[in-house]
């Protein structure tokens, strides 16, 4: 059955619609650019130089014991080997997290940050101290 123009219109509409209400019902909000600035210059400083940063999302459990999966944005990059993880858990809360390989996964033993700032230096900072402990060990 074919559709006549307008109702194909109105079904893109609609659907538009829709894809922007469920996007502005998610309980978490995305990184501010204030918030991306602070993590691409802190891995700047880190590294001397500019660092991909990629917009990525995850499904998290926001309180632990809880059984439902939150959509929670997060910003991903990668350098020296090492692969590094930020997820947005609220207005101001960030997890963070650093892996080599999938096996490999290290958290900061912190579980979760008010700061941006401190979660973004003590990931990079955690991440320097295990690859040398690494190098040490070789």
């Amino acid at each position: 059955m074919h559709c006549s123009p307008v109702r194909q219109w109105l079904t893109y509409i609609a659907a538009r619609s829709l894809a922007k209400a469920l996007s502005s019902m998610r309980p978490v909000p995305d990184f501010t650019e204030t918030e991306l600035w602070i993590i691409r210059s802190t891995v700047k400083e880190r590294y001397g130089k500019d660092v991909p940063l990629e917009p990525a999302e995850t499904e998290i459990r926001i309180h632990s014991g809880a059984k439902e999966l939150t959509i929670c944005p997060a910003v991903y990059w990668e350098e020296g080997g090492a692969h590094f993880v930020i997820v947005k858990t609220g207005q101001e809360g960030y997890r963070a997290q650093f892996y080599y390989r999938l096996h490999q996964m290290y958290g900061t033993g912190i579980e979760e940050y008010n700061d941006i700032g401190d979660c973004v230096v003590t990931l990079l900072q955690m991440e320097a101290d295990h690859a040398a402990q690494s190098r040490e060990r070789d």
